[in-house]
């Protein structure tokens, strides 16, 4: 992609720009934004008389323009970034530096600051006499203007009013109407004391107005000037916390402050949500503008209004016991007294009736000086006068994944690889978040309950009575979210009543009418591991009992509770293959087969069958391939080993065998198996794909893989055409150029396999390397992107293994060698352990040369089975020759296009005419074609060049 510049002198990435006019054709496409420029128009812009022949010298700076933006696009193929439409040129650029400049604009500080680094000089600065330019030169410089006082808005906001002062005064300098910019420079001097300067900003900010436009100062500068004499708290900085992720709750509090009398305000939510973390925050806040602050706590079992005998003994009085009519109304009185005083009531749920009872009383009183109550609880407080009051309710949830990885930064002083995982795990419940995220640093599994949260739900946990604990016991074996009916039977009996206490003592929160769940994974872990494992096992026996009477068909629900309860038998074997049949992960579905496996009494082939296309969907190849061969021998007759053979319809895109011997041994199988299924049945046709399959690459087995094509449309049956269709796209590489054709298979693969996920994955794939070999990388983009979509939601990893080749080939065919050198080795990096060997070895090499060339060709390296191929590139002319001469065809694979390029640029090196008949022969059908892009690994550029070079 090449990254335009405009907002400085006109840059196009690294590609050399023409003379003046080259440039001015160039800029006045990026001033249309990718809209249809008429070449009449781009004649009148450039010329003020128009000489004959300007529409051809427009058409001159085009072609000279599109070979700078796109150098190595191959010859005969339509230009994808500068292109003609009707009678007109248009520029598809995607990353010019004004057109981010402007998405940025709204961000924060850090996002602003990167926002200006993109000014180099003036926007369009080569073209500012030119009438076309003007209107968007001026635009992009008010956006500037704009931006620089956002920059300055966003500074101050964080504290940073020393710098904010330096930059406005320069930027005022130069722009002295800018009002805004005036009132930010005052505000800034204001906050670093000078008052005395920032009032003289004003002054000046009025001098300016009326000497530059003639006006007086808008309302916003006048209010300024008069806080700024009144020393109003409005201007105070509002950066007093480094609370995480609750500007706008902190916002709603400050809000809520009192200009007269009394304010209330309620901080709502759960334990460790950090209620008393935001009282604190604001409490400095109020500070910060000269308030007094006391603290007091509702503990649990207290003296009668113990926290108001905390709040009159922090304002230096002391509680006089007596008649609580007068008790009260003098605990407001002192309060009043200090005023402006903010009261910090925290725990308010614990609070008891006299307490409440004083809350009520400051309710009813008019107060003369300025009081603020700000009351944290977890539950709704039962005081009507409260509620009269309509103080200001602030309810904190769990914090956004963003502001945990900022929390977790803050304890382990780095980025955490995990932070999604502590965001699922605490639900954003600061508390739980801060002890995960010591728990990492300390080498602890996040899988696990943190020590310090244990204890803390441990404690809260006693707290319930018996009857209580124990069904809650019971509702953490059924997970987080309990069904009422299933934990009934679990009980046997009403559960109802110790669910309502769970609920008021925050465990759990009801869902749905017969639905709770736990209020944190963390919380259900805590409480789940109180359990014993006998008691466990037991448990999630019976859930298993009742679930298969009442709701069979939640099958991994069901396989689950057999799981930890230990279950043997004919009952756990079909909830596990059913669960594993069920899964749309391929790697849960291993683990639901191996159980299946244990559970059985004996080895079935079923199961066998299932765990091997399970772990070659999960990637694990090699394990695959074993656990078939036992399947395989453990076969009797000719319909068990025909249905062990069929069953393995597993895709495949790549045209080298991982393993010979064992493709071998099943088509041989097959072949054997086939005389006993002569008809046109599905049998047959899976008999005959899979020879086609196994035996891919050699370019002999088409028949095959047709007459199964055959009988799966004459049968109607999609899965089967799809195993088809695959085996006929293994026989597409007998000569080159068939491109089109696999890219037809590809498409019909898409269209057919909806619903058949790993077919319809393999359609994409195949159209990936169609389109890359076509060099239209804008469609195989797309088909990447739904490839890697598809693997996201099935958990399909071995995907990412072709789309990361792919991303690097577009890499390299962009020219940016160095990231495709790093992409390359990351890419191979990915192959290895993946049990594909007919990937792991050669291709790295051969991609690198791609990417450098035969000078760097080292024959040390493994090769793999392309080193006959690439010695004749670098071995001393006379040994070179002989090696090239006594090359093979070479096998009928992706590969045939890239052995041919290496003959080619073997016969030019030595230049023999009868290598260079051969190569070009190779090469012809494929002349419209990118050189190796059909592997959707890499490629060495056009055909068409090796085509030309060996006609010299």
């Amino acid at each position: 992609m090449v990254t335009f510049g405009v907002l400085g002198p006109l840059t196009a990435g690294s590609a050399r720009l023409g003379g003046p006019r080259h440039r001015a054709v160039l800029a006045r496409l990026l001033v249309a934004r990718r809209r249809v420029v008429p070449v009449r128009t781009l004649v009148a812009d450039l010329w003020e008389d128009p000489p004959d022949g300007a529409v051809g010298a427009v058409q001159t700076f085009v072609g000279a323009l599109r070979k700078a933006l796109e150098p190595d696009r191959p010859a005969r193929t339509p230009p994808t970034l500068l292109v003609t439409s009707g009678a007109g040129y248009a520029l598809l650029a995607e990353d010019v530096d004004a057109w981010r400049f402007e998405e940025m604009l709204g961000g924060d500080l850090s996002v602003l600051d990167s926002a200006l680094a993109l000014w180099r000089g003036p926007a369009y600065a080569e073209f500012a006499d030119e009438h076309w330019a003007r209107a968007e030169i001026d635009r992009l410089e008010e956006l500037r203007l704009v931006a620089v006082e956002r920059r300055a808005e966003a500074a101050l906001a964080v504290g940073r009013a020393a710098e904010v002062v330096a930059d406005l005064r320069a930027h005022l300098a130069g722009h002295p109407w800018r009002e805004k910019a005036w009132s930010l420079l005052a505000l800034a001097l204001y906050r670093e004391g000078r008052q005395g300067d920032a009032l003289e900003a004003v002054r000046a900010a009025r001098h300016a107005l009326a000497e530059n436009l003639g006006v007086d100062p808008g309302a916003q500068l006048r209010a300024l000037e008069s806080d700024i004499l009144a020393q109003s708290p409005r201007l105070d900085s509002p950066f007093r916390s480094t609370l995480v992720g609750r500007t706008g709750e902190l916002a709603a509090l400050e809000a809520a402050v009192p200009s007269a009398g009394l304010s209330i305000a309620l901080v709502t939510g759960e334990a460790g949500v950090g209620k008393t973390a935001l009282a604190e925050a604001f409490s400095g806040v109020l500070a910060g503008r000269g308030w007094t602050t006391v603290w007091a706590r509702c503990p649990e079992d207290a003296p009668v209004a113990w926290p108001w005998q905390q709040v009159v003994e922090a304002l230096g009085e002391k509680l006089v016991p007596g008649d609580r009519f007068l008790a009260r109304r003098s605990i407001v009185s002192t309060v009043e007294s200090s005023a402006p005083v903010l009261v910090v009531l925290d725990d308010l749920h614990q609070a008891d009736d006299e307490t409440l009872a004083v809350l009520a009383a400051f309710t009813a009183a008019a107060l003369s000086g300025r009081v603020m109550i700000v009351a944290t609880t977890r539950a709704a407080v039962p005081s009507e006068a409260l509620a009269r009051a309509e103080p200001a309710r602030v309810d904190l949830g769990g914090l956004g994944e963003e502001s945990v990885a900022a929390l977790v930064r803050s304890i382990t002083g780095a980025s955490v690889p995990d932070v999604r995982v502590i965001h699922e795990r605490s639900g954003g419940n600061p508390f739980y978040v801060k002890e995960l995220a010591r728990l990492f640093a300390s080498g602890g599994d996040l899988g696990a309950v943190p020590a310090g949260v244990r204890d803390v739900i441990r404690h809260r946990l006693a707290a319930l009575p018996a009857e209580v604990r124990t069904v809650l016991h019971q509702a953490s074996v059924l997970g987080r979210d309990v069904s009422v009916d299933l934990l009934t039977a679990l009980a046997g009996g009403d559960v109802l009543d110790a669910l309502e206490v769970a609920l008021d003592a925050g465990f759990v929160v009801e869902e749905a009418p017969g639905r709770a769940r736990f209020t944190h994974v963390l919380v259900r872990d805590t409480v789940y591991e109180e359990v014993s494992l006998t008691r466990r096992a037991r448990w999630h026996a019976v859930v298993a009992e009742a679930l298969e009477s009442s709701r069979s068909g939640d099958v991994e629900l069901l396989a689950h509770h057999h799981l930890l309860a230990r279950a043997r038998g004919e009952k756990a074997v079909r909830a596990f293959a059913a669960a594993a049949g069920s899964s749309r992960s391929p790697r849960a579905a291993v683990g639901w087969w191996r159980a299946a496996i244990e559970a059985a009494d004996g080895t079935r082939l079923d199961l066998l069958i299932g765990l091997m296309r399970a772990l070659a969907l999960s990637g694990d190849l090699e394990a695959a391939r074993q656990y078939r061969s036992v399947a395989l021998r453990a076969a009797g007759d000719a319909e068990t080993t025909a249905r062990v053979i069929g069953s393995f319809d597993v895709p495949g895109i790549w045209t080298t065998n991982d393993d010979p011997s064992h493709s071998e041994e099943l088509a041989a199988a097959a072949q054997r198996t086939l005389v006993a299924f002569p008809g046109p049945t599905a049998t047959r046709a899976r008999l005959l794909a899979t020879i086609a399959m196994e035996r891919r690459g050699t370019g002999d087995h088409l028949a095959e893989a047709v007459e199964a094509e055959t009988i799966a449309r004459d049968l109607g049956d999609p899965a089967l055409l799809a195993f088809a269709l695959n085996a006929r796209f293994m026989h597409t590489f007998h000569r080159l150029g068939l491109a089109p054709e696999r890219a037809a298979i590809g498409c019909e693969l898409v269209e057919l396999a909806e619903g058949l996920v790993t077919h319809e994955v393999l359609g994409h794939l195949i159209l990936v390397q169609a389109n890359a070999a076509l060099g239209a990388f804008e469609v195989a983009d797309r088909h990447a992107a739904a490839a890697d979509e598809l693997a996201r939601r099935h958990d399909l990893p071995l995907v990412g293994v072709f789309t990361d080749w792919y991303a690097a080939l577009k890499l390299a065919a962009a020219g940016r060698v160095a990231d495709a050198d790093r992409a390359y080795r990351a890419a191979a990096a990915r192959v290895r352990g993946t049990g594909m060997w007919g990937m792991e070895r050669g291709l790295l090499p051969l991609a690198l040369l791609s990417l450098h060339g035969p000078s760097t060709v080292d024959l040390s390296d493994d090769w793999g089975p392309h080193l006959d191929w690439v010695r004749p590139l670098v071995l001393p002319h006379d040994e070179a020759l002989a090696a090239a001469r006594a090359l093979p065809p070479g096998p009928a694979d992706l590969l045939g296009e890239t052995r041919a390029c290496l003959l080619a640029m073997a016969a030019v090196r030595l230049d023999d005419r009868e290598l260079r008949s051969r190569a070009r022969a190779m090469l012809l059908p494929a002349k419209d074609e990118l050189a190796g892009a059909g592997t959707g690994l890499f490629t060495f550029g056009p055909v068409a060049r090796f085509l030309d070079e060996l006609d010299r």
